[in-house]
């Protein structure tokens, strides 16, 4: 990416002095000007223009705080803005630059009534500019040629900075009163820092700063201002150990937690909250919070689990196994089954088959399925599920036929969602019918969970279609899983889909014309035609 030119940049500093406080930046990240003043008034546009005239290639800091309004975090990789991103709204617009370097800088609106500074390690690697700070803003450039840019549509003009948001506020005031309290411990005279306790206390402010994303030369910082005010002065050579000491501790218990976390993915299906391990496992403090998304984002790198792609903090487990088809050692065998009109002349059926039967209201669904019944009874075990018949219109429907009540011999259940729940594996299963009133793209999974459940049994499954429509509700989702998938309307069927063909003819695109009589019996009005 091109260096901008000055008349860009003059342009943009005086575009943004309009609302904010200006100061032009070295590539060093420091002002080549005094810029104290400019923490409490707005620079003049004569100022501005004598900035960049001065200063051509300066860079453009828009100082934060109060004056400005704005409170920016600053995510210095991508690890610390996908760690912050479990702390927003899933809903929130934030102004957002991208850095040369890939970081991002999100700005919100400075509360009025909180006094935030400027601070580091408020997680790994993220910072925040507030009062007495400053932040480089697009499209300045850095000394290598590399912009800041405004991500598409989150520019301080696309949208303005949201409040703050009280996670993101605690984040903020946890890492401040870390270190200002145990400063004030040590001026107070307190019974903390002193012979007897310094120990154990320079070794809890070591845990907490680590916990909070510092690294170790902060630690160490901390640690020494301390070790010098104790009562009596603690030895500085010793102040390493502590903190090794500290890292031990915390890498137990991360390791804990990070087993605990694991056992609990794998034994996920479908997608998942981070907020149902909080749960599940009763973690409540922000420091297992914040250790439960490191560890999820370590299992996404491992290719254990998945990010959403639009949902915040929402994950799936991988399935990366699969079966092996033993090809070599499969039964060649068939399941013999009966068709109305003779189909199995055409399409073979075979174990673990999934049939649909896509119908028009009024075309004939249920009377094809009681005759497939009819036909294939005395040679298999059936089990009929509706959706929309109770006993009384079931036997009306069944006496139509010229079988004797007594002598039908299925089982009939009522049943109306779920029905891979109720799947006999080896056994044949028809599902009459298969509801589903809106997300008709849903239909293929549902195919699918009945499928899951067959070994060398069949299922046919009755599903509307509107009328005039090639498929059923949910499109070619249902010709997925489907080996013989049926069209019918009032008075035609058709093989939209047969995958094993029963001889030497294509069978797709057969159709038939047909009378229904009396409510039961189909009487051909024309042989099979393409």
């Amino acid at each position: 990416m091109t260096r901008p030119d000055s008349v860009n940049l003059l342009e943009a500093a005086q575009k943004y002095s309009a609302r904010f406080p200006v100061i032009p930046i070295k590539p060093d990240k420091k002002p080549f000007i005094p810029w104290a003043d400019y923490q409490k008034r707005l620079a003049t546009p004569g100022e501005v223009r004598g900035f960049w005239t001065k200063y051509p290639e300066a860079m453009i800091g828009i100082v934060t705080g109060g004056i400005s309004g704005l409170l920016v975090v600053d995510c210095d990789t991508a690890e610390g803005y996908a760690a912050v991103q479990e702390h927003l709204p899933d809903s929130l617009l934030i102004p957002t630059a991208s850095t040369p370097r890939g970081g991002r800088h999100l700005y919100f609106a400075m509360p009025g009534d909180k006094n935030l500074t400027v601070g580091a390690g408020v997680l790994p690697g993220v910072d925040f500019r507030g009062e007495g700070g400053y932040i480089i803003a697009p499209p300045s450039s850095n000394g290598t040629g590399k912009a800041y840019v405004w991500l598409t549509g989150l520019s301080l003009d696309d949208c303005p900075p949201p409040p703050l948001p009280d996670a993101i506020f605690n984040l903020i005031n946890n890492s401040i009163s870390t270190i200002e309290g145990c400063l004030q411990a040590v001026d107070s005279g307190s019974s903390m820092f002193r012979e007897g306790t310094r120990d154990n206390d320079l070794f809890h402010v070591a845990l907490t700063l680590l916990k909070g994303g510092a690294n170790q030369a902060e630690v160490f910082q901390v640690l020494r201002i301390l070790a010098n005010n104790c009562n009596p002065p603690f030895p500085e050579k010793e102040l390493n150990a502590k903190i090794e000491s500290a890292l031990k501790r915390l890498e137990r218990k991360e390791r804990a937690l990070s087993d605990e976390v694991r056992e609990w993915v794998l034994s996920t299906t479908g997608y998942f909250l981070s907020t149902d391990i909080y749960s599940c496992l009763q973690l409540s403090t922000r420091d297992e919070k914040k250790n439960v998304s490191i560890i999820l984002r370590r299992l996404a790198d491992q290719r254990t689990i998945e990010k959403h792609k639009e949902k915040n903090g929402c994950y799936r487990l991988i399935d990366a196994e699969a079966e092996d088809i033993d090809f070599l050692n499969a039964s060649a065998e068939t399941v013999e089954i009966r068709w109305p009109f003779q189909i199995e002349r055409y399409v073979k059926t075979l174990p673990k088959n999934i049939i649909i039967i896509a119908g028009e209201p009024n075309a004939g669904k249920t009377a094809f399925l009681l005759n497939v019944v009819k036909m294939n009874q005395a040679k298999h075990p059936i089990n009929y599920f509706s959706s929309e018949m109770g006993p009384i219109e079931l036997r009306d429907r069944l006496s139509k036929f010229d079988v004797q009540l007594s002598s039908w011999s299925f089982i009939a259940k009522e049943r109306a969602s779920n029905f891979a729940d109720v799947i006999k594996p080896d056994e044949l299963n028809i599902v009459d019918f298969l509801e589903i009133h809106d997300e008709f793209y849903k239909i293929g999974g549902l195919i699918k969970d009945i499928y899951d459940k067959l070994n060398k049994g069949i299922a046919m499954i009755a599903i509307q279609k509107n009328k005039g429509a090639e498929y059923g509700l949910g499109g070619t989702r249902g010709l997925e899983k489907a080996r013989l998938y049926l069209a019918m309307e009032p008075g035609r069927l058709k093989i939209v889909k047969g995958k094993n063909w029963a001889g030497i003819e294509n069978p797709n695109g057969l159709a038939i014309d047909f009378k229904l009589a009396q409510g039961c019996k189909f009487v051909r009005e024309s042989e099979w035609h393409k």
